[in-house]
């Protein structure tokens, strides 16, 4: 498997750390936006060839995918490119920050056929994957969500405090993993609001951010976002159930009393990130599709446009 990557910044070497522990796996290009800084990335990785244009990457015959960590509204112009070179593509969550260019993207997987798949790391993080076993079992039913989504982010920096060229946003991707997952756990959305605060006179984004969902088994959810959060960063999640409480912090789970829930064998892996790459790859060779394709996680886009719309 040739895999090309394109976004050489903090998320993307994410993927390569964990590409690099997946048997069979050949990353053959790297695409970024400044030469210089992509070439030190790819000397790195011992990735043989380096670019700052994608449509370079796609005419090659040594990539049969490409993993797009690019700015957020680039993601569907570039899904769409990928797949009509013959590529199968993972896009970055979120998909679009659209409503009309995650439409736009479906349409192009059903006409290809290719697998294209979206980002939505929380599906595959140890700690989400062990409560999902504990619903399909019929052991454990959502009640409430209560989500935790703060940053500190008043200058546009990326996670690796380096400045960033595109603006990040609340909603089309921090709460696109959140809106995803409650439907993931608790079944489809039934109702949505949100609330934003005011926009940032440099940003031009809202900074802080509140949304209430409700899925079809009648559980709820309230998720709070905020780039004002000078504190813990990060996501956590509160899942309260009819047979238990547990807090989720990325790959690791605590009960309700903070007592340490063992996930270390739900997978082949602790990395949600590399458990992501892992099935991306797999759904190629087994010719089936992935968990977080994009038909499976295309509902989550429909909440957030209508949540957009609310916003105004």
């Amino acid at each position: 498997m040739r895999i090309a990557l394109a976004g050489a910044g903090a998320f993307g070497e994410k993927h390569l750390d964990g590409l690099k522990n997946i048997d069979g796996v050949t990353v053959t290009s790297l695409v970024g936006r400044e030469l210089a800084p992509t070439q030190a990335v790819a000397a790195k990785y011992g990735i043989g060839h380096a670019t700052t244009d994608l449509a370079d990457t796609l005419a090659r015959d040594d990539v049969d995918a490409v993993i797009l960590c690019t700015p957020t509204q680039m993601h569907a112009e570039q899904a769409i490119a990928c797949m009509d070179a013959g590529k199968h593509v993972q896009v970055e969550i979120p998909l679009a920050d659209s409503w009309a260019d995650a439409q736009a993207v479906l349409a192009k997987s059903q006409e290809t056929g290719l697998t294209c798949m979206v980002g939505h790391t929380r599906r595959f993080n140890p700690s989400h994957q062990w409560v999902h076993q504990q619903v399909k079992a019929g052991a454990f039913n959502v009640q409430q969500m209560d989500v935790q989504t703060y940053f500190f982010r008043r200058k546009n920096i990326n996670a690796k405090g380096e400045p960033r060229s595109w603006t990040d946003h609340l909603l089309w991707h921090h709460a696109a993993h959140t809106v995803d997952l409650f439907a993931y756990q608790a079944g489809r959305i039934v109702d949505a609001h949100a609330m934003q605060g005011p926009i940032h006179p440099e940003l031009g984004i809202a900074m802080d951010m509140s949304i209430q969902l409700k899925s079809e088994s009648g559980a709820i959810c309230t998720l709070s976002l905020s780039f004002n959060n000078d504190g813990p960063l990060g996501t956590f999640f509160r899942y309260i159930g009819d047979t238990g409480t547990y807090i989720a912090r990325y790959d690791d789970l605590v009960n309700g009393k903070e007592e340490p829930i063992d996930v270390s064998k739900v997978d082949v892996s602790m990395n949600g990130i590399e458990l992501q790459d892992r099935e991306f790859v797999s759904a190629i060779r087994e010719r089936r599709e992935p968990n977080s394709s994009v038909v499976k996680v295309f509902d989550c886009y429909r909440v957030l446009g209508e949540l957009e719309k609310q916003l105004g």
